[in-house]
């Protein structure tokens, strides 16, 4: 973790196709991206190079929220995803940079998630502590396995 970059690491229990599926379904990642104590709307949600998506974060405590955006740069399914993020708000400027990708391993899927561009009025060791708490509930989402009968 240094300056307005946080970069993470994880082995969870599941296929990349699972994984990858929870970063592609909006109401797979509604219930994981969100930290704990927030809740998520995504508005819109194109999974191309060149699409789009629209989301909102919804603070449960205090009931404010923030939205943002962004277009996806790299697109390969089951493998890696690569988009930007900007702010609605103006007191949050600039554009970030996610890269995420996946790897099969004898253990399940490798994942390494790169954020760059964080405006600087965000700590990045809260940013780090968010994505931290992202990926426990994305491990509680995809490690499952849970028949239909």
């Amino acid at each position: 973790m240094s300056g307005n970059t946080v970069s993470l690491h994880r082995i969870i229990k599941s296929t990349p196709e699972k994984v990858y599926r929870a970063f592609t379904e909006a109401n797979a990642l509604a219930t994981w991206i969100p930290p704990y104590g927030f809740l998520c709307t995504v508005h819109e949600m194109s999974v191309k190079v060149g699409g789009t998506f629209r989301m909102s974060f919804h603070n449960f405590s205090t009931g404010n929220s923030h939205s943002f955006g962004g277009s996806y740069l790299e697109v390969k399914p089951n493998e890696a995803l690569k988009y930007t993020d900007k702010f609605d708000d103006p007191n949050l400027p600039g554009e970030m940079i996610t890269t995420v990708k996946l790897r099969k391993t004898v253990a399940g899927t490798e994942i390494n998630i790169t954020q760059e561009g964080i405006p600087e009025v965000i700590p990045a060791e809260m940013c780090y502590l968010g994505w931290q708490e992202s990926l426990e509930k994305l491990t509680k989402l995809v490690e499952p396995e849970i028949p239909d009968a």
